[in-house]
């Protein structure tokens, strides 16, 4: 896997293999060999595979819309190396305040108007401070008396947050694995894989609908793909929704100029969340304006059965809602 540099030079350590707490997390529903094998199938075999298993579970013609608005923009104190984000990197994203709960509510509204019907809130934090999470809370209550589903990611969650938020009404709680647990420190030092399943322990202990996913095409080998399907599969209870992101490569950041990701391969991964994860929600999310239309089908025929709908996700782009709409029509796909 491609290591990432940057000019503060952290000290990479891949954290999680040397964790057997973090191990023990898992029962092994599905073995990295069974996984692998799925790879290794012929493309055709792969999806026709996971398009049964998908039609099973879901109306394979209804794709589920999400909408992602950056509610705290910039500054953030971590160094994950894919993020313009970070405060670490020069990138041409500038700190923005937190926004005003009018201005949510506007944006929540126009999101509904165009068919969305889930409203997600991100904030640039490694942890949310009490006085941020109270502000937080209220845009919640006025996304759902707007009729809207919820969802937050605001970072690592401390004992009583998570708590906070479901008396809120939150119905999701993103927090994403990012990758396979061995290299997860060739691409974040600042926090542990450990961190990050503490905080979806805290969202899981009070009932919160959870989100979590990752990242592919940062460099890392199948097997690193393997890996993250592993850990993700295996949870005591998987995600009800799975956002499959590609890396959008942005200038600043560690990771910019990492070899671009086949797309089959990407396909080959909706693939095998769907089939390892049959229950879920699995999301097109960051790298869809990079793909064409017929990569984009291809992924909805082999399980994938919801996206983030709108313009922008977080501070990049996406694509547009008209071009959205007129694939779906095109393909034939109704939207909730």
């Amino acid at each position: 896997m491609r290591k990432v540099n940057n000019q503060s030079s952290h000290n990479k350590v891949a954290f999680i293999h040397k964790n057997p707490q973090t191990q023990s997390t898992l029962n092994e529903k599905w073995k990295k060999e069974s996984i692998t094998e799925l790879f290794e199938l012929p493309f055709n075999d792969l999806i026709f595979k996971a398009h049964k298993v998908h039609i099973e579970n879901f109306d394979p013609n209804t794709v589920q819309l999400s909408t992602l608005l950056s509610i705290k923009t910039g500054g953030c104190s971590e160094d994950c190396g894919y993020c313009p984000q970070s405060a670490r990197f020069s990138t041409d994203v500038e700190n923005e305040p937190m926004m005003q709960l009018s201005d949510v509510i506007e944006a929540a509204k126009a999101a509904k108007v165009s068919g969305a019907t889930r409203f997600c809130m991100g904030a640039a934090w490694r942890s949310p401070k009490d006085k941020d999470l109270k502000k937080v809370t209220e845009m919640i209550v006025a996304v759902k008396s707007i009729g809207l589903e919820s969802c937050a990611t605001l970072g690592m969650l401390k004992d009583g947050q998570a708590a906070e938020l479901k008396a809120a009404g939150l119905d999701y709680y993103n927090h994403n694995l990012d990758t396979a647990p061995e290299l997860y420190g060739d691409i974040i030092s600042t926090r542990t894989y450990q961190d990050r399943l503490d905080t979806l322990k805290r969202v899981r202990e009070v009932d919160i609908n959870v989100c979590c996913g990752g990242i592919i095409g940062l460099g890392e080998t199948r097997q690193g793909r393997v890996g993250l399907i592993h850990q993700l599969s295996n949870m005591d209870k998987p995600p009800e929704s799975v956002p499959i992101n590609l890396l959008t490569q942005v200038e600043g950041t560690p990771l910019m100029g990492t070899q671009d990701l086949d797309h089959f391969e990407f396909i080959r991964t909706i693939a095998i969340a769907r089939i390892t994860m049959p229950k879920s929600y699995i999301r097109l999310s960051a790298g869809r304006e990079m793909m064409d239309d017929g990569i984009q089908a291809l992924a909805f025929f082999a399980g994938a059965n919801s996206i983030f709908y709108g313009e922008e996700l977080l501070t990049t782009e996406n694509p547009s809602t008209l071009r959205d709409q007129e694939l779906f029509k095109r393909l034939g796909l109704k939207t909730n």
